[in-house]
């Protein structure tokens, strides 16, 4: 299927719910009010409970449970929180989708924004988008997996969703990949252009003529979130670390070489962030 007639499948690209329209608007904003904030997804029940579902779970680790979305933000802080309902709000239509284990893309897409944050921070590059970016890079797998099932089945088959060569093959075998078709989502409810263009060029970041730094951050990050479900140890890592991207970032690649970073986690009650 090509990708025009993808982006006309029923429901592939779902209107963005009120609540993320006024989350987008935050983004610009230099002092949010948190507040605001806080009653804004609290008007949403459906979208509340599956924050404070996340929030609440092992993934996250806080020290005692929030029950509404002002704890939750005290507790996890804006980035977090705002992030987590907009990947929920895009995961509505999602709840199940053939051949694709769920747990494991939200708690990958977990683990690629926590490291994104992670990466973003010592390299002076914004961090709230670097964490969303992060969170929400690999959306357009589920609507690729929505919008054409048996195609993509057969793909599973021989290259898992997660596998670091997933991208190379969704481009040999259709023209594109999930980055594109996420970017096209996240056009569509009007997110901020660097967050657009992250997820758009994060498999290639820097061979295009959109210079945005926050695509290579999440490439690295998400790089090493997939060797992490793959299970690579030393060797594996060192030997797929993408160091031209890494380098042009100027990331110390001793800080996400390791088998064991902060920013990782394999709890098996993983969030479900949508």
């Amino acid at each position: 299927m090509n990708f025009e007639k993808l982006l006309k499948q029923p429901n592939a690209l779902p209107a963005a719910p009120k609540v993320v329209r006024k989350l987008m608007d935050t983004f610009n904003q230099e002092d949010v009010d948190l507040m605001y904030v806080a009653s804004v997804i609290e008007d949403d029940p459906v979208l509340t409970a599956k924050l404070l579902k996340t929030a609440n779970s092992a993934f996250f680790g806080l020290h005692r449970s929030v029950s509404n979305a002002k704890e939750a933000i005290n507790m996890m802080g804006l980035i977090k929180v705002r992030a987590l309902v907009i990947a929920a709000s895009m995961g509505e239509g999602f709840h199940c989708v053939a051949g694709v284990n769920l747990n494991q893309f939200w708690r990958y897409s977990l683990n690629s924004a926590n490291l994104s944050r992670y990466i973003a921070l010592p390299i002076k590059i914004d961090e709230s988008t670097a964490f969303t970016s992060g969170l929400v890079h690999g959306i357009g797998e589920l609507v690729m997996h929505a919008a054409m099932p048996e195609a993509m089945l057969d793909l599973d088959r021989s290259i898992p969703m997660l596998d670091l060569k997933r991208s190379r093959a969704e481009q040999g075998l259709f023209g594109y990949s999930y980055a594109e078709v996420g970017a096209a989502l996240a056009k569509e409810w009007r997110f901020p252009k660097k967050m657009i263009d992250a997820i758009h060029h994060q498999n290639a970041p820097f061979e295009n003529d959109v210079y945005e730094p926050i695509a290579g951050v999440v490439h690295v990050a998400s790089w090493r979130a997939r060797a992490q479900e793959m299970s690579l140890g030393s060797e594996g890592l060192i030997n797929t670390y993408p160091d031209s991207i890494g380098l042009a970032l100027g990331i110390d690649p001793d800080i996400i070489v390791g088998e064991e970073i902060p920013s990782l986690t394999r709890e098996s009650e993983a969030a479900e962030a949508a």
